[in-house]
C-alpha cells in the first residue's frame, strides 16, 4: 500500500468514527428526552419506569380535587375508569382545568405510587380529548365489558 493511499485510508477511518459517534451521542441525547405515555391501569401493572419522567393521561376523578392551604400545591386523581392514580402538583393550573375534565400530567411515580406531576396539561374545548387519553379509556372500556 503507498502511503498516500494510507492516508486516504486513515482519513476515511477517521471520517467515519466521527459520524459513528455522533449518531451515537444524537441517539443518546434522543432517548433521554423521550416522553412516554402511560394509563393508570399501565402504571399499576408496573410498565412506567421508576426513575424516569413520563405522561399520564386519563380523566380527573370529580370531587378528588383538594388545594392546600397557604400554597400551590393541588392534589387530584386521574383515573381510567380501571384503575386510579394520586396526583400532587406545585404551580399554577390551567384554565380549563377541572373535574370531569380529560388531563394528561407529566412527571415521576414515587415509591408510594403518588405521581408528582411538573406539568399539567387540560384539554383546550369540550370536544378535543388528546389522542392518548382517548385510547386508554377505550382500552379501559372494553376490559370492563362481561
Amino acid at each position: 500500500m503507498t502511503p498516500r493511499r494510507r492516508q486516504r485510508m486513515v482519513l476515511i477511518a477517521m471520517i467515519f468514527s466521527g459520524v459513528a459517534v455522533s449518531a451515537g451521542l444524537a441517539l443518546k441525547a434522543f432517548q433521554g428526552n423521550l416522553l412516554f405515555f402511560f394509563s393508570p391501569t399501565q402504571v399499576e401493572a408496573g410498565e412506567a419506569p421508576d426513575s424516569r419522567n413520563f405522561r399520564l393521561g386519563g380523566m380527573v376523578v370529580p370531587g378528588s380535587i383538594t388545594r392546600e392551604t397557604g400554597s400551590m400545591t393541588v392534589n387530584f386523581v386521574v383515573t381510567d375508569y380501571a384503575h386510579s392514580i394520586p396526583v400532587q402538583y406545585t404551580g399554577v393550573l390551567p384554565d380549563l382545568f377541572g373535574e370531569g375534565q380529560g388531563v394528561v400530567v407529566r412527571g415521576q411515580l414515587s415509591e408510594a405510587s403518588n405521581f408528582f406531576a411538573e406539568e399539567v396539561l387540560a384539554k383546550h374545548d369540550e370536544n378535543y380529548m388528546p389522542p392518548e387519553v382517548a385510547e386508554a379509556l377505550a382500552q379501559s372500556e372494553k376490559a370492563r365489558e362481561p
